[in-house]
């Protein structure tokens, strides 16, 4: 566009019948795409964006065509075309603005009844990361994370984060530490709680609220001297008291690790816990089982959970949450700090269609047309 254009010509939609411009940049010829219609010309944004935003909760396809009309393909494939774009350079519209510490991990899904994984990255209520992973190995993940470094790359080639939170599965720290080989792995201390309480909770009830206050004691120490020697104390109480086996080996295993956990103290910025990565991935978990997992193929599973992963990052929040962050409507809108249009899924698609730009700080973003 820099170097200038010509107009091509005028194409007639029969879908919508809209008449699309398209024009030649050199030897590439590009449609003039408005935001008003959706990719493809299958529908109305505004008619469109009610739907979509249904699908955040899992609304079926068969109820959205009794109440909208179409038919339940017709809007399956709409969401399934979201998946195309990118999700980092679509959600982050500044490069200044990509998270440094981030969190991950696999959630466990099927398609067809053959079990595989979905290796998701979110980092500042953003998933920015989410592909199907055949197996929980190191070269599988590591393919599947890498869809992550391939699309945060295109924003900024020098990107590098410096830290990440996962649970300890050797295969997803290798598989970091290969395509980062610099960031900071620390380890989840929420998981060290929860194996806790799910072993000890109603078994060990008369040693789990004791043991529980002391762990949770331990995180909140402030420094990474004071965090080590709550750790020491607590494994040299868990030896003077008669608690089950259970209960000291888990204390005896969170002291040999502590340095995976004390790690934290030199980011005061990285996350501790998955708390985040949690809440994201229980909605996905309950997407998955509203819809009985996927039934299609590899590419159409692939398609339809990042299509979600978008109206996620994209549609609005609660009312409430809307309130708490000073009017700012999204997931997106809050990392960024601007939108381009007061419509979600109109500034979703903007933001696609410019998911290889990025803009300092000093300059303007671009308006919808």
């Amino acid at each position: 566009m820099v170097n200038g254009y010509t107009m091509k010509d005028i194409r007639h939609s029969k879908k919508l019948s809209l008449k699309i411009r398209r024009i030649s940049c050199g030897k590439i010829n590009y449609t003039i795409h408005p935001s008003f219609i959706m990719p493809y010309c299958t529908d109305y944004t505004i008619d469109a964006e009610k739907v979509l935003f249904l699908r955040k909760f899992d609304v079926p396809y068969w109820a959205l065509e009794h109440v909208f009309g179409k038919n339940a393909m017709h809007w399956y494939r709409m969401e399934n075309s979201l998946g195309r774009f990118s999700l980092v350079g679509t959600t982050v519209k500044n490069k200044t603005l990509i998270p440094q510490h981030l969190a991950g991990d696999e959630k466990h899904t099927k398609i067809c009844g053959e079990k595989t994984y979905i290796a998701t990255t979110v980092a500042d209520e953003c998933i920015l990361g989410c592909e199907i992973s055949k197996d929980a190995g190191t070269v599988s993940l590591e393919k599947s994370y890498k869809v992550f470094k391939d699309e945060v790359l295109a924003i900024d080639e020098n990107y590098t984060p410096e830290t990440i939170n996962l649970d300890g599965w050797n295969a997803t720290n290798s598989a970091w530490k290969n395509l980062f080989p610099t960031i900071a792995i620390i380890a989840c201390f929420l998981h060290i709680y929860i194996k806790l309480r799910d072993r000890s909770k109603i078994k060990f009830k008369e040693f789990f609220h004791e043991t529980a206050d002391k762990l949770w004691n331990c995180y909140n120490a402030t420094t990474k001297r004071g965090f080590t020697q709550r750790i020491r104390r607590f494994a040299e109480w868990s030896k003077s008291n008669s608690l089950p086996d259970f209960i000291k080996d888990k204390i005896q295993k969170l002291r040999n690790e502590r340095k995976k956990f004390s790690i934290a103290y030199d980011y005061p910025k990285a996350h501790r816990t998955s708390n985040m990565l949690d809440r994201l991935m229980q909605k996905m978990d309950r997407r998955l089982f509203a819809m009985q997992y996927f039934h299609g193929n590899y590419n159409s599973a692939r398609l339809n959970i990042r299509g979600w992963c978008l109206i996620q990052n994209f549609a609005n929040s609660n009312p409430n949450t809307i309130i708490k962050y000073n009017g700012l409507k999204s997931p997106a809108e809050r990392l960024n700090q601007m939108v381009y249009h007061e419509s979600w899924l109109e500034n979703l698609l903007i933001s696609a269609s410019l998911s290889r730009k990025y803009y300092s700080t000093n300059d303007d973003p671009p308006k919808a047309l």
